[in-house]
């Protein structure tokens, strides 16, 4: 990677840190988590509590198109519950043999929406699922980026939409001389995973 692109990555780096910093303060406005539980501040859980929407209204409004789909939906969870099982017993028999640090699950499935008293029971098992679903997506996403890393790191020649973490560690399309001299070296660099404070 030239200089500027890594420069650009590492300040991309610290701007999501930055980001993240951001956010908690934000949320330390209005709740804080203490011993693993969400406690919001009364005024904000009275609010809460008047916004709550009864399952009988909930259901009443409910569409048409959101009622047809919705086995759809749900369906996606089988195979969401299966590739969770398998990655994860693949990074677990797996990146120790590598050398690959292994990545917190707990970072990316998060379940917290049940603690809003502003949604029924409908909501918070929509939320569940989402939670579930979209942290499974991640998860995997940072397994697969770290395998590969350490099996195929290079870049490809068309710009990708989006770039998963580890990208920027990969050899340029195309530099044969760059991958060969420095594939050992990629392999072991997870130095800025390892540097980086739990979240």
């Amino acid at each position: 990677m030239s200089k500027r692109a890594t420069e650009i990555a590492n300040e991309i780096r610290r701007l999501e840190r930055e980001l993240r910093q951001e956010i908690q303060h934000i949320r330390i406005n209005s709740f804080e988590i203490r011993e693993n539980t969400i406690r919001f501040k009364d005024d904000v859980l009275a609010r809460h509590r008047q916004q709550m929407l009864s399952v009988f209204n909930y259901l009443r409004q409910a569409k048409l198109k959101h009622v047809i789909s919705l086995p759809f939906i749900w369906l996606c969870l089988l195979p969401a519950i299966f590739m969770d099982l398998v990655v994860s017993l693949y990074q677990a028999i797996c990146f120790p043999l590598y050398g690959i640090p292994k990545v917190r699950r707990r970072d990316h499935v998060i379940f917290d929406r049940h603690h809003l008293r502003y949604l029924n029971i409908i909501e918070k098992l929509n939320c569940l699922f989402c939670s579930y679903f979209n942290g499974v997506i991640s998860f995997v996403r940072e397994v697969a980026a770290r395998t590969e890393q350490y099996w195929c790191p290079i870049k490809h020649a068309a710009q990708l939409k989006n770039i998963h973490s580890r990208y920027h560690t990969f050899a340029e399309y195309g530099d044969s001389d760059q991958y060969r001299e420095r594939l050992p070296e990629i392999r072991r660099d997870f130095s800025d995973i390892n540097d980086q404070t739990p979240r």
